[in-house]
Protein backbone atom coordinates (compact mmCIF):
# COMPACT_ATOMS: atom_id res chain seq x y z
CA UNK A 1 0.00 0.00 0.00
CA UNK A 2 1.38 3.42 -1.01
CA UNK A 3 1.89 6.02 1.68
CA UNK A 4 -1.02 8.55 1.85
CA UNK A 5 1.55 11.31 2.16
CA UNK A 6 3.25 10.17 -1.06
CA UNK A 7 -0.09 10.11 -2.89
CA UNK A 8 -0.91 13.59 -1.66
CA UNK A 9 2.51 14.85 -2.76
CA UNK A 10 2.05 13.42 -6.27
CA UNK A 11 -1.42 14.98 -6.55
CA UNK A 12 -0.18 18.36 -5.37
CA UNK A 13 2.71 18.27 -7.83
CA UNK A 14 0.36 17.42 -10.70
CA UNK A 15 -2.12 20.11 -9.69
CA UNK A 16 0.64 22.66 -9.39
CA UNK A 17 2.05 21.81 -12.79
CA UNK A 18 -1.34 22.55 -14.35
CA UNK A 19 -1.15 26.11 -13.09
CA UNK A 20 2.49 26.80 -13.91
CA UNK A 21 3.51 26.49 -10.25
CA UNK A 22 6.08 24.06 -11.49
CA UNK A 23 7.43 20.99 -9.72
CA UNK A 24 10.05 20.94 -12.45
CA UNK A 25 13.33 22.86 -12.51
CA UNK A 26 12.90 26.65 -12.77
CA UNK A 27 14.63 26.74 -16.19
CA UNK A 28 11.87 24.59 -17.75
CA UNK A 29 9.64 26.52 -20.14
CA UNK A 30 5.92 25.75 -19.93
CA UNK A 31 4.37 25.77 -23.41
CA UNK A 32 1.29 27.92 -23.96
CA UNK A 33 -0.86 27.50 -27.06
CA UNK A 34 -3.33 30.11 -28.25
CA UNK A 35 -6.60 28.57 -29.49
CA UNK A 36 -8.25 31.13 -31.77
CA UNK A 37 -11.12 28.71 -32.45
CA UNK A 38 -12.33 29.31 -28.90
CA UNK A 39 -13.74 32.81 -28.58
CA UNK A 40 -15.35 34.59 -25.67
CA UNK A 41 -16.40 38.23 -25.23
CA UNK A 42 -15.64 41.15 -27.53
CA UNK A 43 -13.90 43.84 -25.53
CA UNK A 44 -15.48 47.30 -25.24
CA UNK A 45 -12.81 49.09 -23.24
CA UNK A 46 -11.14 49.95 -19.96
CA UNK A 47 -11.98 53.10 -18.07
CA UNK A 48 -12.03 55.25 -14.96
CA UNK A 49 -14.14 58.13 -13.66
CA UNK A 50 -13.52 61.82 -13.01
CA UNK A 51 -15.68 61.78 -9.88
CA UNK A 52 -15.02 64.77 -7.61
CA UNK A 53 -11.23 64.99 -7.56
CA UNK A 54 -10.83 66.04 -11.19
CA UNK A 55 -12.85 69.21 -10.56
CA UNK A 56 -10.34 71.14 -8.43
CA UNK A 57 -7.34 69.75 -10.30
CA UNK A 58 -8.70 70.52 -13.77
CA UNK A 59 -9.89 73.97 -12.73
CA UNK A 60 -7.10 75.26 -10.48
CA UNK A 61 -3.89 73.27 -10.67
CA UNK A 62 -0.86 74.50 -12.64
CA UNK A 63 -1.12 73.59 -16.28
CA UNK A 64 2.12 71.57 -16.43
CA UNK A 65 0.92 69.28 -13.63
CA UNK A 66 -2.57 68.62 -14.90
CA UNK A 67 -1.22 68.10 -18.43
CA UNK A 68 1.09 65.40 -17.10
CA UNK A 69 -1.79 63.77 -15.20
CA UNK A 70 -3.85 63.72 -18.41
CA UNK A 71 -0.93 62.16 -20.28
CA UNK A 72 -0.64 59.39 -17.70
CA UNK A 73 -4.34 58.57 -18.02
CA UNK A 74 -4.98 58.96 -21.73
CA UNK A 75 -1.78 58.87 -23.79
CA UNK A 76 -1.04 56.01 -26.20
CA UNK A 77 2.35 57.42 -27.19
CA UNK A 78 5.70 55.82 -26.38
CA UNK A 79 8.89 57.45 -25.16
CA UNK A 80 12.36 57.23 -26.70
CA UNK A 81 13.00 53.89 -24.94
CA UNK A 82 9.80 52.38 -26.34
CA UNK A 83 7.90 52.59 -23.05
CA UNK A 84 4.29 53.85 -22.91
CA UNK A 85 3.86 57.41 -21.64
CA UNK A 86 0.40 56.63 -20.31
CA UNK A 87 -2.14 53.85 -19.92
CA UNK A 88 -4.37 54.81 -22.87
CA UNK A 89 -7.79 54.53 -21.23
CA UNK A 90 -10.48 53.77 -23.80
CA UNK A 91 -13.49 54.81 -21.65
CA UNK A 92 -13.85 58.01 -19.62
CA UNK A 93 -16.69 58.30 -17.11
CA UNK A 94 -18.02 61.87 -16.68
CA UNK A 95 -19.94 62.57 -13.48
CA UNK A 96 -23.10 64.73 -13.75
CA UNK A 97 -23.30 66.57 -10.43
CA UNK A 98 -26.44 67.23 -8.41
CA UNK A 99 -25.71 70.69 -7.01
CA UNK A 100 -24.38 70.04 -3.52
CA UNK A 101 -21.41 72.29 -4.30
CA UNK A 102 -23.73 75.26 -4.75
CA UNK A 103 -25.41 74.41 -1.43
CA UNK A 104 -22.05 74.53 0.35
CA UNK A 105 -22.25 73.65 4.03
CA UNK A 106 -26.06 73.44 3.74
CA UNK A 107 -25.51 70.29 1.70
CA UNK A 108 -24.42 68.59 4.97
CA UNK A 109 -21.54 67.02 3.00
CA UNK A 110 -18.51 68.20 4.95
CA UNK A 111 -15.81 67.29 2.43
CA UNK A 112 -15.91 69.90 -0.36
CA UNK A 113 -14.06 67.51 -2.66
CA UNK A 114 -17.07 65.17 -2.54
CA UNK A 115 -19.69 67.72 -3.56
CA UNK A 116 -20.80 68.21 -7.15
CA UNK A 117 -21.90 71.26 -9.14
CA UNK A 118 -25.07 71.16 -11.23
CA UNK A 119 -25.61 72.45 -14.76
CA UNK A 120 -29.20 73.41 -13.89
CA UNK A 121 -30.61 75.59 -11.11
CA UNK A 122 -33.98 75.59 -9.33
CA UNK A 123 -35.41 77.98 -11.94
CA UNK A 124 -34.52 75.67 -14.82
CA UNK A 125 -31.63 77.81 -16.04
CA UNK A 126 -28.58 76.05 -17.48
CA UNK A 127 -25.02 77.19 -16.78
CA UNK A 128 -22.54 75.28 -18.92
CA UNK A 129 -19.56 76.86 -17.19
CA UNK A 130 -20.16 74.58 -14.21
CA UNK A 131 -17.97 71.51 -13.62
CA UNK A 132 -15.13 73.42 -15.29
CA UNK A 133 -12.37 71.15 -14.01
CA UNK A 134 -14.17 68.00 -15.05
CA UNK A 135 -14.81 69.53 -18.46
CA UNK A 136 -11.07 70.21 -18.79
CA UNK A 137 -10.31 66.51 -18.33
CA UNK A 138 -13.19 65.55 -20.63
CA UNK A 139 -11.73 67.66 -23.42
CA UNK A 140 -8.26 66.25 -22.76
CA UNK A 141 -9.61 62.70 -23.02
CA UNK A 142 -11.14 63.66 -26.36
CA UNK A 143 -7.91 65.23 -27.62
CA UNK A 144 -5.95 62.08 -26.72
CA UNK A 145 -8.35 59.92 -28.71
CA UNK A 146 -10.22 58.14 -25.90
CA UNK A 147 -12.65 55.83 -27.69
CA UNK A 148 -15.80 55.97 -25.57
CA UNK A 149 -17.47 58.41 -23.17
CA UNK A 150 -19.97 57.61 -20.46
CA UNK A 151 -22.02 60.12 -18.46
CA UNK A 152 -23.32 58.99 -15.08
CA UNK A 153 -25.59 60.44 -12.44
CA UNK A 154 -25.85 59.37 -8.80
CA UNK A 155 -28.54 61.82 -7.67
CA UNK A 156 -31.15 64.06 -9.21
CA UNK A 157 -30.41 67.80 -8.91
CA UNK A 158 -31.04 68.73 -5.29
CA UNK A 159 -33.99 71.04 -6.04
CA UNK A 160 -35.89 67.99 -7.34
CA UNK A 161 -35.11 65.57 -4.50
CA UNK A 162 -37.63 64.77 -1.77
CA UNK A 163 -35.46 66.22 0.99
CA UNK A 164 -33.71 68.96 -0.96
CA UNK A 165 -30.39 67.18 -0.41
CA UNK A 166 -27.99 65.14 -2.50
CA UNK A 167 -28.15 62.26 -0.02
CA UNK A 168 -31.10 60.19 1.18
CA UNK A 169 -32.82 60.20 4.56
CA UNK A 170 -35.65 57.76 3.83
CA UNK A 171 -34.34 54.52 5.31
CA UNK A 172 -37.60 52.60 5.05
CA UNK A 173 -38.61 52.42 1.41
CA UNK A 174 -35.29 52.41 -0.42
CA UNK A 175 -36.85 54.39 -3.24
CA UNK A 176 -35.35 57.00 -5.54
CA UNK A 177 -34.82 60.32 -3.77
CA UNK A 178 -36.84 62.41 -6.20
CA UNK A 179 -40.19 64.13 -6.10
CA UNK A 180 -42.77 62.03 -7.89
CA UNK A 181 -43.56 64.69 -10.49
CA UNK A 182 -39.90 65.37 -11.31
CA UNK A 183 -38.95 62.10 -13.02
CA UNK A 184 -39.59 63.59 -16.45
CA UNK A 185 -37.58 66.72 -15.57
CA UNK A 186 -34.68 64.54 -14.43
CA UNK A 187 -34.76 62.52 -17.65
CA UNK A 188 -34.98 65.68 -19.77
CA UNK A 189 -32.06 67.21 -17.84
CA UNK A 190 -29.72 64.25 -18.41
CA UNK A 191 -30.49 64.16 -22.13
CA UNK A 192 -29.99 67.93 -22.35
CA UNK A 193 -26.50 67.45 -20.86
CA UNK A 194 -25.77 64.91 -23.60
CA UNK A 195 -27.11 67.28 -26.26
CA UNK A 196 -24.95 70.13 -25.01
CA UNK A 197 -21.72 68.15 -25.20
CA UNK A 198 -22.67 66.88 -28.65
CA UNK A 199 -22.38 70.51 -29.76
CA UNK A 200 -18.87 70.53 -28.25
CA UNK A 201 -17.89 67.55 -30.42
CA UNK A 202 -18.06 65.09 -27.53
CA UNK A 203 -20.54 62.28 -28.12
CA UNK A 204 -21.51 60.29 -25.07
CA UNK A 205 -21.80 56.67 -26.10
CA UNK A 206 -23.43 55.68 -22.82
CA UNK A 207 -25.59 57.13 -20.06
CA UNK A 208 -25.75 55.48 -16.63
CA UNK A 209 -28.64 57.13 -14.74
CA UNK A 210 -28.54 55.25 -11.42
CA UNK A 211 -25.51 54.16 -9.38
CA UNK A 212 -25.42 51.50 -6.64
CA UNK A 213 -29.17 51.62 -5.91
CA UNK A 214 -28.88 48.98 -3.18
CA UNK A 215 -27.18 51.31 -0.70
CA UNK A 216 -29.27 53.73 1.34
CA UNK A 217 -26.94 56.73 0.80
CA UNK A 218 -27.85 58.23 4.16
CA UNK A 219 -24.38 58.99 5.54
CA UNK A 220 -24.03 62.57 4.24
CA UNK A 221 -20.58 61.89 2.81
CA UNK A 222 -21.42 62.29 -0.90
CA UNK A 223 -24.25 62.53 -3.39
CA UNK A 224 -26.24 59.33 -3.88
CA UNK A 225 -29.67 57.74 -3.81
CA UNK A 226 -31.20 54.29 -3.44
CA UNK A 227 -33.64 53.08 -6.08
CA UNK A 228 -35.91 50.10 -6.55
CA UNK A 229 -35.92 48.18 -9.80
CA UNK A 230 -39.33 49.72 -10.48
CA UNK A 231 -37.86 53.22 -10.03
CA UNK A 232 -35.07 52.42 -12.47
CA UNK A 233 -37.55 51.05 -14.99
CA UNK A 234 -39.71 54.19 -14.77
CA UNK A 235 -36.73 56.48 -15.30
CA UNK A 236 -35.40 54.30 -18.12
CA UNK A 237 -38.68 54.55 -20.04
CA UNK A 238 -38.61 58.32 -19.75
CA UNK A 239 -34.97 58.49 -20.85
CA UNK A 240 -35.74 56.18 -23.76
CA UNK A 241 -38.56 58.50 -24.87
CA UNK A 242 -36.34 61.57 -24.52
CA UNK A 243 -33.60 59.98 -26.62
CA UNK A 244 -36.12 59.12 -29.35
CA UNK A 245 -36.52 62.83 -29.96
CA UNK A 246 -32.81 63.46 -30.54
CA UNK A 247 -30.16 62.48 -33.04
CA UNK A 248 -28.05 61.00 -30.27
CA UNK A 249 -26.77 57.44 -30.48
CA UNK A 250 -26.35 57.21 -26.70
CA UNK A 251 -27.24 53.90 -25.06
CA UNK A 252 -28.58 53.66 -21.52
CA UNK A 253 -26.62 51.23 -19.36
CA UNK A 254 -28.38 49.72 -16.36
CA UNK A 255 -27.29 47.98 -13.20
CA UNK A 256 -24.26 49.54 -11.52
CA UNK A 257 -25.05 47.04 -8.74
CA UNK A 258 -23.16 47.77 -5.52
CA UNK A 259 -22.30 44.08 -5.17
CA UNK A 260 -22.27 41.46 -7.94
CA UNK A 261 -24.62 39.22 -5.97
CA UNK A 262 -27.45 41.73 -6.50
CA UNK A 263 -27.18 41.05 -10.21
CA UNK A 264 -28.07 37.36 -9.97
CA UNK A 265 -29.90 37.09 -6.62
CA UNK A 266 -32.13 39.12 -4.31
CA UNK A 267 -29.36 39.15 -1.67
CA UNK A 268 -31.85 40.27 1.02
CA UNK A 269 -33.12 43.20 -1.03
CA UNK A 270 -35.77 41.71 -3.33
CA UNK A 271 -36.96 45.07 -4.71
CA UNK A 272 -33.40 46.06 -5.61
CA UNK A 273 -31.76 42.72 -6.44
CA UNK A 274 -31.94 40.03 -9.15
CA UNK A 275 -31.36 42.79 -11.68
CA UNK A 276 -30.41 40.56 -14.60
CA UNK A 277 -33.74 38.75 -14.40
CA UNK A 278 -35.74 41.90 -13.68
CA UNK A 279 -34.42 43.96 -16.58
CA UNK A 280 -33.42 41.32 -19.14
CA UNK A 281 -35.22 38.09 -18.21
CA UNK A 282 -38.08 36.55 -20.14
CA UNK A 283 -40.39 39.35 -18.98
CA UNK A 284 -37.62 41.89 -18.49
CA UNK A 285 -38.80 45.46 -18.13
CA UNK A 286 -35.98 46.96 -20.21
CA UNK A 287 -35.17 44.28 -22.77
CA UNK A 288 -37.21 45.87 -25.56
CA UNK A 289 -36.28 49.51 -25.02
CA UNK A 290 -34.46 50.72 -28.15
CA UNK A 291 -32.00 52.95 -26.33
CA UNK A 292 -31.12 50.50 -23.54
CA UNK A 293 -27.92 48.59 -24.17
CA UNK A 294 -28.27 44.83 -23.70
CA UNK A 295 -25.56 44.92 -21.08
CA UNK A 296 -25.73 45.04 -17.32
CA UNK A 297 -23.06 46.47 -15.07
CA UNK A 298 -21.96 45.61 -11.57
CA UNK A 299 -19.26 46.57 -9.08
CA UNK A 300 -16.77 44.05 -7.75
CA UNK A 301 -16.73 45.45 -4.21
CA UNK A 302 -16.89 42.94 -1.35
CA UNK A 303 -16.61 39.94 -3.68
CA UNK A 304 -12.84 39.58 -4.08
CA UNK A 305 -11.74 37.88 -0.87
CA UNK A 306 -11.13 35.10 -0.07
CA UNK A 307 -10.04 33.69 -3.41
CA UNK A 308 -12.70 30.98 -3.50
CA UNK A 309 -15.39 33.69 -3.21
CA UNK A 310 -13.74 35.69 -5.99
CA UNK A 311 -14.06 32.66 -8.23
CA UNK A 312 -17.43 31.22 -7.24
CA UNK A 313 -19.38 34.49 -7.36
CA UNK A 314 -18.19 35.17 -10.90
CA UNK A 315 -18.99 31.65 -12.01
CA UNK A 316 -22.56 32.06 -10.72
CA UNK A 317 -22.76 35.43 -12.40
CA UNK A 318 -21.65 34.04 -15.74
CA UNK A 319 -24.21 31.25 -15.56
CA UNK A 320 -26.94 33.88 -15.33
CA UNK A 321 -25.48 35.90 -18.21
CA UNK A 322 -25.40 32.84 -20.47
CA UNK A 323 -29.01 32.04 -19.61
CA UNK A 324 -30.20 35.47 -20.75
CA UNK A 325 -27.59 36.11 -23.45
CA UNK A 326 -26.53 39.55 -22.27
CA UNK A 327 -23.15 41.22 -21.88
CA UNK A 328 -21.51 42.27 -18.64
CA UNK A 329 -19.48 45.28 -17.53
CA UNK A 330 -17.50 45.59 -14.32
CA UNK A 331 -17.98 49.32 -14.01
CA UNK A 332 -16.53 50.34 -10.65
CA UNK A 333 -13.95 49.04 -8.21
CA UNK A 334 -11.44 50.08 -5.59
CA UNK A 335 -10.25 48.39 -2.40
CA UNK A 336 -12.96 48.34 0.28
CA UNK A 337 -12.94 44.89 1.90
CA UNK A 338 -10.32 43.56 4.32
CA UNK A 339 -7.97 40.92 2.92
CA UNK A 340 -5.01 38.90 4.05
CA UNK A 341 -3.02 39.93 0.98
CA UNK A 342 -3.12 43.73 1.21
CA UNK A 343 -5.20 44.57 4.26
CA UNK A 344 -8.14 46.92 3.74
CA UNK A 345 -8.79 50.10 1.79
CA UNK A 346 -7.26 52.53 4.26
CA UNK A 347 -3.72 53.80 3.68
CA UNK A 348 -2.66 54.53 0.14
CA UNK A 349 -0.36 52.05 -1.57
CA UNK A 350 1.68 53.14 -4.56
CA UNK A 351 3.41 49.76 -4.69
CA UNK A 352 3.03 46.43 -6.42
CA UNK A 353 0.97 44.56 -3.83
CA UNK A 354 -2.27 46.47 -4.41
CA UNK A 355 -1.55 46.49 -8.15
CA UNK A 356 -1.28 42.71 -8.23
CA UNK A 357 -4.39 42.27 -6.13
CA UNK A 358 -6.42 44.42 -8.53
CA UNK A 359 -4.89 42.69 -11.56
CA UNK A 360 -6.13 39.38 -10.15
CA UNK A 361 -9.62 40.83 -9.72
CA UNK A 362 -9.48 42.04 -13.32
CA UNK A 363 -8.41 38.61 -14.50
CA UNK A 364 -11.34 37.00 -12.68
CA UNK A 365 -13.85 39.50 -14.01
CA UNK A 366 -12.57 39.11 -17.56
CA UNK A 367 -12.11 35.34 -17.67
CA UNK A 368 -14.79 33.99 -15.30
CA UNK A 369 -17.57 36.58 -15.64
CA UNK A 370 -16.54 37.44 -19.23
CA UNK A 371 -16.68 41.18 -18.61
CA UNK A 372 -16.45 43.06 -21.90
CA UNK A 373 -15.47 46.25 -20.09
CA UNK A 374 -13.59 46.89 -16.85
CA UNK A 375 -13.69 50.30 -15.19
CA UNK A 376 -11.94 51.67 -12.10
CA UNK A 377 -13.60 54.08 -9.66
CA UNK A 378 -11.75 57.41 -9.34
CA UNK A 379 -8.87 58.25 -11.62
CA UNK A 380 -7.52 60.65 -8.98
CA UNK A 381 -7.62 60.50 -5.20
CA UNK A 382 -6.58 62.92 -2.49
CA UNK A 383 -7.32 60.49 0.34
CA UNK A 384 -5.10 58.18 2.36
CA UNK A 385 -6.98 55.31 0.77
CA UNK A 386 -6.58 52.72 -2.00
CA UNK A 387 -9.14 54.28 -4.33
CA UNK A 388 -7.17 56.08 -7.04
CA UNK A 389 -4.90 55.46 -9.98
CA UNK A 390 -3.02 58.72 -9.42
CA UNK A 391 -2.55 60.01 -5.87
CA UNK A 392 -2.66 63.66 -4.88
CA UNK A 393 -1.29 65.29 -1.76
CA UNK A 394 -0.32 68.73 -0.53
CA UNK A 395 3.42 68.17 -0.90
CA UNK A 396 3.84 69.13 2.73
CA UNK A 397 5.07 66.03 4.54
CA UNK A 398 3.81 67.38 7.86
CA UNK A 399 0.26 67.73 6.47
CA UNK A 400 0.04 65.58 3.34
CA UNK A 401 -3.73 65.33 3.10
CA UNK A 402 -4.67 68.97 3.68
CA UNK A 403 -7.67 69.33 1.37
CA UNK A 404 -7.66 73.14 1.35
CA UNK A 405 -4.04 73.28 0.17
CA UNK A 406 -4.76 70.75 -2.56
CA UNK A 407 -7.54 72.84 -4.09
CA UNK A 408 -5.06 75.00 -5.98
CA UNK A 409 -1.86 72.94 -6.19
CA UNK A 410 -0.05 69.94 -4.83
CA UNK A 411 1.97 66.89 -5.74
CA UNK A 412 0.76 63.91 -7.74
CA UNK A 413 2.11 60.37 -7.82
CA UNK A 414 1.49 57.58 -10.29
CA UNK A 415 0.96 54.17 -8.75
CA UNK A 416 1.81 50.63 -9.73
CA UNK A 417 -1.95 50.15 -9.89
CA UNK A 418 -2.14 52.76 -12.66
CA UNK A 419 0.42 50.87 -14.71
CA UNK A 420 -1.12 47.47 -13.91
CA UNK A 421 -4.41 48.69 -15.35
CA UNK A 422 -2.33 49.90 -18.28
CA UNK A 423 -1.16 46.34 -18.93
CA UNK A 424 -4.73 45.84 -20.13
CA UNK A 425 -6.00 49.28 -21.18
CA UNK A 426 -2.97 50.30 -23.24
CA UNK A 427 -2.95 47.13 -25.36
CA UNK A 428 -6.36 45.41 -25.29
CA UNK A 429 -8.28 47.67 -27.65
CA UNK A 430 -12.05 47.91 -28.11
CA UNK A 431 -13.15 45.29 -30.62
CA UNK A 432 -10.54 42.71 -29.68
CA UNK A 433 -11.90 39.26 -28.82
CA UNK A 434 -10.76 37.14 -25.89
CA UNK A 435 -9.60 33.74 -27.14
CA UNK A 436 -8.68 30.39 -25.65
CA UNK A 437 -5.42 29.38 -23.98
CA UNK A 438 -3.98 25.92 -23.44
CA UNK A 439 -1.05 24.69 -21.40
CA UNK A 440 0.82 21.63 -22.67
CA UNK A 441 2.84 19.38 -20.37
CA UNK A 442 4.30 16.01 -21.29
CA UNK A 443 2.19 15.83 -24.47
CA UNK A 444 -0.97 16.22 -22.39
CA UNK A 445 -3.16 19.19 -23.26
CA UNK A 446 -4.88 20.75 -20.25
CA UNK A 447 -7.19 23.74 -20.13
CA UNK A 448 -5.78 26.32 -17.75
CA UNK A 449 -9.04 26.50 -15.82
CA UNK A 450 -9.61 22.79 -15.30
CA UNK A 451 -11.68 22.91 -12.13
CA UNK A 452 -12.24 24.99 -9.02
CA UNK A 453 -9.21 23.66 -7.19
CA UNK A 454 -6.81 24.29 -10.04
CA UNK A 455 -8.23 27.78 -10.56
CA UNK A 456 -7.62 28.61 -6.92
CA UNK A 457 -4.04 27.41 -7.28
CA UNK A 458 -3.67 29.41 -10.47
CA UNK A 459 -4.91 32.56 -8.75
CA UNK A 460 -1.98 32.37 -6.36
CA UNK A 461 0.48 31.78 -9.15
CA UNK A 462 0.37 32.60 -12.90
CA UNK A 463 -2.80 33.82 -14.61
CA UNK A 464 -3.02 34.32 -18.37
CA UNK A 465 -5.59 35.67 -20.79
CA UNK A 466 -5.35 36.29 -24.54
CA UNK A 467 -7.02 38.85 -26.83
CA UNK A 468 -7.00 38.95 -30.61
CA UNK A 469 -7.64 41.56 -33.29
CA UNK A 470 -8.83 39.18 -36.00
CA UNK A 471 -8.58 41.71 -38.81
CA UNK A 472 -4.87 42.21 -38.13
CA UNK A 473 -4.01 38.80 -36.60
CA UNK A 474 -2.70 40.87 -33.71
CA UNK A 475 -2.43 39.08 -30.37
CA UNK A 476 -2.17 40.45 -26.84
CA UNK A 477 -1.51 38.20 -23.85
CA UNK A 478 -1.64 39.43 -20.27
CA UNK A 479 0.31 37.27 -17.82
CA UNK A 480 0.14 37.93 -14.08
CA UNK A 481 2.75 36.28 -11.89
CA UNK A 482 1.31 36.55 -8.39
CA UNK A 483 3.94 34.28 -6.90
CA UNK A 484 7.30 35.08 -5.32
CA UNK A 485 9.24 33.11 -7.94
CA UNK A 486 10.22 33.82 -11.53
CA UNK A 487 8.25 31.69 -13.99
CA UNK A 488 9.13 30.71 -17.55
CA UNK A 489 6.67 30.34 -20.43
CA UNK A 490 6.89 29.74 -24.17
CA UNK A 491 4.10 30.76 -26.55
CA UNK A 492 4.19 28.03 -29.15
CA UNK A 493 1.96 29.40 -31.92
CA UNK A 494 2.29 33.15 -31.52
CA UNK A 495 5.22 35.35 -32.49
CA UNK A 496 5.83 37.60 -29.50
CA UNK A 497 7.43 40.91 -30.48
CA UNK A 498 7.44 42.81 -27.21
CA UNK A 499 6.86 42.33 -23.51
CA UNK A 500 5.85 45.19 -21.19
CA UNK A 501 6.43 44.63 -17.49
CA UNK A 502 4.96 46.24 -14.40
CA UNK A 503 6.77 45.15 -11.24
CA UNK A 504 8.42 46.58 -8.16
CA UNK A 505 10.89 48.56 -10.26
CA UNK A 506 9.17 48.75 -13.68
CA UNK A 507 6.19 50.67 -15.06
CA UNK A 508 5.06 49.04 -18.31
CA UNK A 509 8.72 48.80 -19.22
CA UNK A 510 9.51 47.30 -22.61
CA UNK A 511 11.69 44.18 -22.47
CA UNK A 512 13.65 42.45 -25.20
CA UNK A 513 12.88 38.76 -25.80
CA UNK A 514 14.19 35.96 -27.97
CA UNK A 515 12.62 32.81 -29.38
CA UNK A 516 9.26 33.42 -27.64
CA UNK A 517 10.80 32.31 -24.35
CA UNK A 518 9.68 34.68 -21.62
CA UNK A 519 10.62 34.91 -17.97
CA UNK A 520 7.79 36.32 -15.88
CA UNK A 521 9.34 38.17 -12.96
CA UNK A 522 8.10 37.30 -9.51
CA UNK A 523 5.24 39.59 -8.47
CA UNK A 524 4.70 41.17 -11.88
CA UNK A 525 2.09 41.93 -14.52
CA UNK A 526 3.25 41.36 -18.10
CA UNK A 527 1.73 42.19 -21.48
CA UNK A 528 2.96 40.25 -24.49
CA UNK A 529 2.21 41.67 -27.94
CA UNK A 530 2.65 39.92 -31.25
CA UNK A 531 0.83 37.99 -33.93
CA UNK A 532 -0.63 34.53 -34.43
CA UNK A 533 1.49 32.17 -36.52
Amino acid sequence: MKSPLLIIAVILCFMSSITLHSCKPSNTFNNITIDTNITYQTMEGFGASDAWRCEYVGKNWPNNKKEKIAELLFSKEIDSQGNPKGIGLSIWRFYIGAGTAEQGTDSDIKNEWRRGESFIDANGNYDWSKQEGQQWFLQKAKSYGVDKFLAFSISAPVHWTKNGKGYNNDLINGTLNIQEDKYDDYAEFMVEVLNHFETKNISFDYLSPINEPQWEWEKKTQEGTPATNADITKLSYMLNDELKNTNLNTKIVLGEAADLRWLYSSFNKPNRGSQIEYFFGENGTAKNLKHVKKTISGHSYFTTWPVDSLIQIRQKLNDKFKKHNIDYWQSEFCILENTDDIGGGSKRDLGIDTALYVARVMHADLTLANASSWQWWTALTNADYKDGLIYLDSGDTSDLFNLDKMKSDGDFHDSKLLWALGNYSRFVSPGMVRVGLELQLNNISLELQLNNISIEEQYRDVMLSAYMDKSLSKMVIVAINYSNENKAINISNCKVDNVYVTSTDKNLEKQEISDNKIILEARSINTLTGSVL
